[in-house]
């Protein structure tokens, strides 16, 4: 196995579990909070179809001062309503959604990063 291989590897594994966990993550909690009329429209904006998933698990995951810099933002619409997602989640919900989450950043941050160390002739 080469280094680039190696190096390739690891984000691909985060990549992997990332993918189980947007699956789980949906069908356990977001599929709740769609069937719910209070948090129904508060999902922020979806671009495709489960874009919600990503913005749900974002809005969970995120420092409240982050949440609260957004809801002042005038895009605010864009993303989810923090406020009203803790209220209707469980402690289980928000800390998948936080392993989801991180999962998904350190995935696509590690394949960046190998695309940058290949751009720049590392594995040579």
């Amino acid at each position: 196995m080469t280094l680039e291989a190696t190096f390739l590897a690891i984000p691909a594994v985060f990549a992997f579990f990332a993918c189980i966990l947007y699956v789980l993550f949906g069908q356990i909690t977001v599929r709740k909070l769609r069937k719910n009329p209070e948090t129904k429209g508060q999902l922020g904006v979806e671009f495709f179809s489960g874009w919600d998933i990503l913005n749900v698990a974002a809005a969970l995951s995120r420092p409240k001062w982050l949440s609260e810099k957004f809801k002042k933002s005038r895009f605010s619409f864009l993303s989810a309503n923090y406020d009203v997602l803790f209220i209707n989640t469980t402690l289980f919900d928000r800390i998948l959604a936080r392993v989801f989450w991180f999962a998904y950043v350190a995935a696509g941050t590690g394949m960046i990063f190998v695309l940058i160390l290949h751009w720049f002739g590392f594995f040579e």
